[in-house]
């Protein structure tokens, strides 16, 4: 007897296996998992080399001695300086520039005026929240001098008052006297020195 496919064509072509593409298709999803895979386990060798790597140096690390504390003069240094550097700071800061007060004066003092002798002395600090001393209460400048007239000595006293350390200048004594045979003027002056910091 003979034999009959009873089957429509479509199922027939379909039996033939499957198509190239899928095929393909399969064959790049494989590969590509296999190069995952293997860069995977290429990664976890790296990390756990360095993991290795680590753990050994921090096992060296360990066994490094400690360092010893230091001692306590060390340590007391940067207080020390801190309070060095205070004291300095205050000590400048109740400091008088007698160069720039003699020069000062020196600029102002007449050509016709000469002086025979000058004392000074640096105005006393204000205790802790009182106000500031005056300069006048301390007997901070004192000019003993002569010249030829008693103008001069008033254009003498007119300069020494925009001298910016000295304030109150004031005339103490003039006094016509007779040197050789030539009449002078002798006078004294007396100012305050303003104390550092304050102001005109």
């Amino acid at each position: 007897m003979r034999a009959v496919n009873l089957l429509p064509r479509e199922l027939e072509q379909g039996r033939k296996g499957p198509a190239k593409p899928v095929i393909f298709g399969c064959a790049g999803a494989v590969l590509a998992t296999a190069v995952l895979a293997v860069g995977y386990l290429n990664a976890s060798s790296k990390v756990g080399d360095e993991n290795k790597q680590l753990a050994s140096v921090q096992a060296q690390i360990a066994a490094l001695p400690q360092p010893q504390a230091p001692p306590a003069t060390v340590s007391a240094i940067p207080a020390e300086r801190q309070a060095r550097v205070a004291a300095l700071t205050s000590a400048l800061a109740q400091r008088v520039p007698w160069d720039r007060v003699l020069r000062e004066v020196s600029l102002v003092l007449p050509d016709d005026v000469w002086l025979t002798s000058l004392q000074a002395s640096a105005p006393q600090p204000a205790p802790a929240g009182a106000a500031p001393v005056s300069a006048t209460n301390a007997s901070g400048f004192t000019m003993v001098g002569s010249t030829y007239s008693q103008a001069a000595v008033a254009r003498l006293l007119a300069r020494l008052s925009v001298v910016p350390d000295l304030e109150n200048v004031s005339l103490s004594t003039s006094a016509q006297t007779l040197i050789g045979n030539r009449n002078v003027v002798t006078f004294t002056i007396v100012a305050g020195i303003r104390p550092p910091g304050a102001t005109s």
